[in-house]
Formats: structure tokens, C-alpha cells, sequence
């Protein structure tokens, strides 16, 4: 026999529980499912290195950042400063770093999550984990689990189930062939925010392999985003390359990408060429980079390792400094990625985030076909998109 609820949440990542937190204020019976034996590990691997939140910037600018039309009414509903007041009502202060990110004062995720979860659980909300969702039954709800199948039938029903990178996490897109044999579209799947791949020699690899390099600008011609990245074995990663992925992804697809390092940011063409014309005298070329520019480590590691014969004039060098090409070979595998491109095509879905072809079945987070840059506006959005599919299940179930 099936078990009745009011509301099923599928995924406890911040979308799902979002969801819940709503769904269970309107006084429903709200049971969460989630196929880990713990709640939340993507969020929770996000925030060992400090729980990014969301943006101290005006709504507006985080619409234009993150570029999904879409998701305007979620986002004026719960932006940035809505993440503030819910985290801080958790009883988890924030601060605004120096790039206007937001984080908790604890700088992980683990505080946080133990009071949501705590929260939830005076609401009434169940939490089962291991309990792997595997389509449906007619119109149940059919989950393995480690008592063996069981169905669940509910009122309304939200899916939280990510994207489809960090499969180990939980967002393994196992839901895919499920929605598909609804005849629900799914865009496919792309990694964004990740590293990209570049045959580095073996010397530069051995050498500077997890060095940061900094300070630099990336990009195409005028087009330069400027920050700190990481020399990878395997290529090139952080924050610098994930904020212009998505255009460096397409470019590479269509075989038009042109990735340039500018090694000096802060100096203009002039500038270093004018330092460098200075006599060099019986200094080593070497040498003569140091003194003149500022130029050693890792960063004249890679005018070596990439500006193969090196112009002889000082302005010819001075150029090449200030747009050395990177030749990027492929984006690092999606299971590497931050977040994905692709996952349940817009036209499937209402303004409440039900799925036209599933009524009744809202969807939130992830597994809806968008991608945010990094900088806290994945998490906003999750966040928003999960409390706006949690309230439309709440009063679809009365």
C-alpha cells in the first residue's frame, strides 16, 4: 500500500529545503526525501572553503549577472538582502567581503545547515534519507529504498534533484530519463564554472602546478575580467577562469576561442614597454624583467611557457605581456563543474514552476535549465526558485 502525504519534496540540497521551510509554514504535512544518507552535501562541500551566500548588490544587478528572465520574479520575491535576513533569523550573522560576496561569520556551511535542519524539524517536516527516487508508478511516487520499493502518494509534489555535476554529492541527473518519458524537454547538459584543460609541458607542470597567479586579467581583445587563477596539472582553474567560462565554453564549440593573459593589468602597454626599453645592461633577460617590471614566479613561467619566440623590440614584448594567448583545449569534465547549463526547458514549465506536463509537480534549483556565474547567485537562486515551487505546492495541496 502506498503511503499519503501533502507535500513530497525530492532532494534535501538548499532547493529542497527552501521548499520544505515554506511549504511546511502553510500547515501541511511536508516529508523530504533524499537519496544520500545526509542532507545537503553539495551545499556543505561549498561552504568548507567558505559558504559564498549570496551578493550585497542591488536586485537588479543580480538579475543582469545571472541573465535568466525567468527567474526575475523568483529573484525580486527572495534577492540578496531576503538571504540575509533568513540566514541571520537562523541565528547565523553574515559579513560582505571585500568583492561584495556574502558569508556567514563561521566561513562554512555545517552551523547553518544544523539550524535549518533544526527549524524543520519544529515545523514538522520529516527528513528520509537513502531513500533513491526512481520515477513514477501510475501517479505515485516510487522510491528504493534500504527496506526495499516503496510508493508514496502525495497532494503536490516538488523537485529539488540538482543538475548533473558532482554525481558523489547527489546531483547525478539520474532523474533525467524519468521527466523524458513524461515527455518533459531537457536541454542538455553543460558544465559552467569550471576549469578548462591546456598541454602544459612537463617542466612548467612539475613547477608550478597549484601556483595562483595573480595579478592578472583574462579574455578576448577588450572583453577582460580581472582577479586571481590557479595553474592546475591539467590546465588552468578559480575564480578568474569560472567568470568567464560559459563564453570561453561556447567559443570553444564553435572553435572560435582566443583566451588572452594579461600578465600586468595595472600597467598599460606604454607603460611596460617604456620600462622595458630602459638599458639592460649586463643583467640576464631574466633579470632584466624583474627590475624593470615586476615580472618573476609563476607569472614569467608562463611568458616562457607560452610566448614562444620572444619579440626583440620593447614594444613588440610590452604587447605580448598584456595579451599572451592561452591555448585552451576543452572544458574540464562536467562531474568537475560548479553548476551546469541545461536541465527542464523553460516552456514546460508554468509561472509557478509546475510542469505543464506533470500537474501538481513543481520544480525548483538545478534542475531547471539555467547557469549562474559564482559569486553567491547560484545559491540565491536555488533559494528562490525553492521557496516560490514550495508556496505554489502548498496551495495546489489544499
Amino acid at each position: 500500500m502506498s503511503e499519503q502525504v501533502d507535500i513530497a519534496v525530492i532532494g534535501a540540497g538548499p532547493a529542497g529545503l527552501a521548499a520544505a521551510e515554506v511549504a511546511a509554514a502553510s500547515g501541511r504535512r511536508v516529508v523530504i526525501f533524499e537519496a544520500k544518507p545526509s542532507p545537503a552535501r553539495k551545499f556543505l562541500m561549498a561552504g568548507k572553503s567558505g559558504l559564498n551566500l549570496t551578493k550585497s548588490e542591488k536586485i537588479e544587478q543580480v538579475i543582469d549577472s545571472i541573465g535568466c528572465a525567468r527567474l526575475d520574479p523568483f529573484l525580486r520575491t527572495f534577492g540578496p538582502e531576503d538571504v540575509w535576513q533568513w540566514a541571520e533569523g537562523l541565528g547565523e550573522p553574515l559579513f560582505t567581503g571585500s568583492s561584495g560576496r556574502v558569508f556567514p561569520k563561521a566561513m562554512k556551511g555545517s552551523p547553518l545547515l544544523r539550524k535549518w535542519l533544526k527549524k524543520l524539524d519544529g515545523m514538522g517536516c520529516i527528513l528520509r534519507t537513502r531513500w533513491r527516487w526512481s520515477g513514477w508508478d501510475r501517479d505515485a511516487l516510487r522510491f528504493e529504498t534500504p527496506g526495499g520499493t516503496r510508493t508514496i502518494e502525495a497532494d503536490s509534489t516538488v523537485l529539488a534533484l540538482g543538475g548533473a555535476s558532482w554525481a558523489r554529492l547527489g546531483s547525478d541527473a539520474a532523474w533525467v530519463p524519468w521527466l523524458d518519458a513524461q515527455g518533459i524537454e531537457i536541454k542538455p547538459f553543460r558544465p559552467t564554472n569550471m576549469g578548462f584543460d591546456v598541454a602544459w609541458s612537463e617542466h612548467f607542470r612539475a613547477r608550478f602546478a597549484g601556483t595562483p597567479v595573480k595579478p592578472a586579467a583574462l579574455g578576448d581583445g577588450d572583453k577582460k575580467s580581472q582577479g586571481e587563477f590557479v595553474i592546475s596539472s591539467n590546465g588552468i582553474e578559480g575564480s578568474l577562469v569560472y567568470a568567464i567560462s560559459a563564453p570561453l565554453r561556447d567559443a570553444l564549440e564553435v572553435g572560435e576561442a582566443d583566451l588572452r593573459l594579461d600578465l600586468l593589468p595595472a600597467q598599460s602597454i606604454e607603460t611596460v614597454a617604456r620600462r622595458l626599453s630602459k638599458p639592460r645592461g649586463k643583467l640576464s633577460f631574466s633579470n632584466h624583467l624583474r627590475k624593470a617590471i615586476g615580472l618573476t614566479g609563476v607569472r614569467a613561467g608562463l611568458l616562457r611557457e607560452l610566448g614562444g619566440e620572444l619579440p626583440d623590440d620593447a614594444l613588440g614584448l610590452a604587447k605580448l605581456l598584456k595579451s599572451l594567448p592561452i591555448p585552451v583545449v576543452e572544458p574540464r569534465p562536467i562531474d568537475e563543474a560548479i553548476s551546469v547549463a541545461g536541465g527542464v526547458a523553460w516552456d514546460g514549465v508554468t509561472d509557478d514552476l509546475m510542469l505543464t506536463a506533470k500537474p501538481g509537480v513543481f520544480i525548483a534549483g538545478e534542475i531547471l535549465d539555467w547557469e549562474a556565474p559564482t559569486g553567491g547567485y547560484l545559491l540565491t537562486a536555488c533559494l528562490a526558485t525553492g521557496r516560490w515551487a514550495g508556496a505554489a505546492a502548498a496551495k495546489w495541496s489544499r
